[in-house]
């Protein structure tokens, strides 16, 4: 043994914290994966990062493009995988696309082969989220959760936050989902252009990939789709098109006063629609994508966003936890200012990703009379509990008739933390419209701190944990209390009242200062004898550290 011994120590917890990670994921035997999201560690070569290089020469951006490429390259042939291409999500993170899907041990063991490359940082499977609506109530709804809370006790006070303000047009909020139908009467004037950002045409059913229209053609499955193809279809239900963006786009920004269909949150909001769920739901990488993009990021191959938002409502999730590529995202846009809305989950489970996550406000679900919904997630974690229809009391909103393609623009009712995340996402607007300038940080800080307390019902039980249903919320299950848009909004313009700036008090002339008194030797004290004391201890130091490098 030598006296080396504790450096070796520290470089052995220093190697455990940069080892690679494999997280955990949910995905079924038979499900199928053909993409891996590979996190490569720093590249000692280059002297910028893909975000700086972005604000930089086309020239720098381009060859650091080309830099990861090889390396990328290089780390798939190391474990042996064939690519189909290469995209890039962020600075950190890179799409592997792979020429063929993988699936359970195979993808397991491709995953562990990436891992143990000193390059790679981190690998997660470029998993498909699903949407998190319960099935749809066919009883006609109205809009009760507007109301004020004297009348139903989960209602939002929504009547009384627009006697402050109905909302501002340069709050733009982009809705992550399946696109939106452009021609619904309620969302003329509504619907910025948007973006499909669905990458593989075999799930997008509008016969192509990414592109400028960010229109809903339908996410319907059918039979036929999973006979045809099943390796691409393993693992998804044969459904209808659901409209789901359309009804969450009506509940923040439809018409309102118009004498015609619902009310919206944000009377003169506008909603930037980004399609990322076709048939099946959504790919991770397709969402990553869509955040950066929506918060006026650099996304490699597609054209800046003219239109940034200020807040996302993602009412997607998934079955693990909040991985590496969707925290670093979301950390981006979070600092690029910008609010990440998501629903917390119908699996009357724990919170997951990406309500798990830093920096996002996981909104639950609420029945109309305050008790938690059987489908809604809980956890201490959540951010704000919101009306999320349950049976006769589903919510109501925008939405069209057809069973796969559009037929007819219509209203209809659904339920499900995906439809109580735009409820946040609309008060969240109200409040910025008041003050633009709260940061995402103030608009969760201030919506948690103006929740009323939760309600209890008697003849229920308080909720527990997962698996409760319908139950008495409590904060450690649900989070501080229920969503209200009047104290949201008041807490927000009080925050943007400007102090008068004091009168300064004049400074006095100065007198002039005393001829110091040398001090006494050996005062114990000054600043030569101190820093004279401090360079013998650091030669001290020095010469100990010098010697115990040497072998014992």
């Amino acid at each position: 043994m030598t006296k080396r011994t504790p450096f070796v120590a520290l470089l052995a917890v220093w190697s455990a914290l940069l080892a690679p990670v494999v997280p955990a994921h949910a995905q079924s035997d038979t499900t199928p994966v053909q993409g891996l999201i590979v996190q490569l560690k720093a590249d000692p070569a280059s002297a910028r990062d893909l975000t700086q290089a972005a604000h930089s020469k086309p020239l720098d951006r381009e060859q650091l493009l080309q830099r990861n490429r090889e390396r990328i390259t290089a780390v798939a042939r190391d474990a042996g995988l064939r690519l189909q291409r290469h995209g890039e999500i962020n600075a950190q993170h890179h799409l592997m696309r792979l020429d063929a899907p993988l699936q359970g041990v195979a993808l397991d063991a491709a995953i562990s082969r990436l891992a143990q490359n000193p390059d790679v940082l981190s690998v997660e499977p470029d998993v498909r989220f699903k949407r998190m609506a319960v099935p749809n109530d066919t009883s006609y709804g109205t809009q009760w959760h507007l109301q004020r809370s004297g009348l139903f006790p989960s209602a939002l006070n929504a009547t009384t936050a627009w006697d402050t303000t109905t909302g501002n047009p340069a709050v733009v909020v982009a809705v992550m989902d399946t696109g939106a139908r452009y021609s619904h009467p309620d969302l003329a004037g509504r619907l910025l252009p948007g973006y499909d950002m669905i990458s593989e045409v075999e799930y997008a059913n509008d016969g192509n990939g990414r592109d400028a229209d960010a229109s809903d053609p339908g996410d319907w499955v059918s039979s036929s789709d999973i006979q045809r193809n099943r390796a691409l279809f393993t693992g998804c239900a044969v459904e209808d098109s659901s409209w789901h963006g359309t009804f969450i786009a009506g509940q923040i920004a439809a018409a309102t006063n118009n004498a015609l269909g619902v009310a919206g949150l944000n009377w003169n909001g506008r909603i930037l629609p980004l399609r990322v769920s076709g048939k099946c739901g959504a790919l991770l990488s397709d969402i990553l994508d869509g955040m950066r993009w929506a918060a006026g990021l650099p996304v490699v191959g597609l054209p800046a966003n003219p239109n940034p938002a200020r807040i996302i409502n993602l009412s997607f999730g998934g079955s693990s936890a909040c991985t590496a590529s969707y925290q670093s995202v979301i950390d981006e846009v979070t600092a690029a200012g910008v609010l990440v809305v998501v629903a917390g989950g119908n699996e009357s489970g724990p919170l997951t990703r990406p309500a798990d996550c830093r920096n996002v406000l996981a909104v639950g679900a609420v029945q109309q009379n305050g008790l938690k919904t059987s489908y809604s997630n809980v956890g201490a974690a959540m951010g704000i509990m919101a009306p999320g229809g349950s049976g006769a009391t589903a919510l109501f909103s925008t939405d069209n008739t057809g069973t796969q393609s559009p037929v007819s623009d219509s209203y209809g009712t659904k339920s499900g933390t995906s439809f109580s995340a735009p409820l946040a996402a609309g008060v969240a607007a109200l409040m910025l419209a008041v003050n633009p300038a709260l940061a995402p940080a103030q608009l969760i800080a201030f919506l948690r701190e103006t929740a009323r307390p939760h309600v209890g019902v008697a003849g229920f039980p308080s909720c527990v944990g997962t698996g409760s249903g319908v139950c008495n919320c409590t904060t450690a299950t649900c989070g501080p209390g229920l969503l209200d848009a009047e104290k949201a909004v008041q807490r927000a313009l009080a925050s943007a009242v400007v102090t008068p700036t004091p009168t300064p008090t004049p400074v006095p002339a100065p007198t002039p200062a005393p001829v110091p008194t040398p001090a006494p030797s050996g005062d114990g004290g000054g600043g030569s004898s101190g820093l004279l004391w401090g360079s013998l201890l650091w030669l001290l130091a020095a010469v100990s550290l010098r010697q115990s490098r040497k072998p014992a």
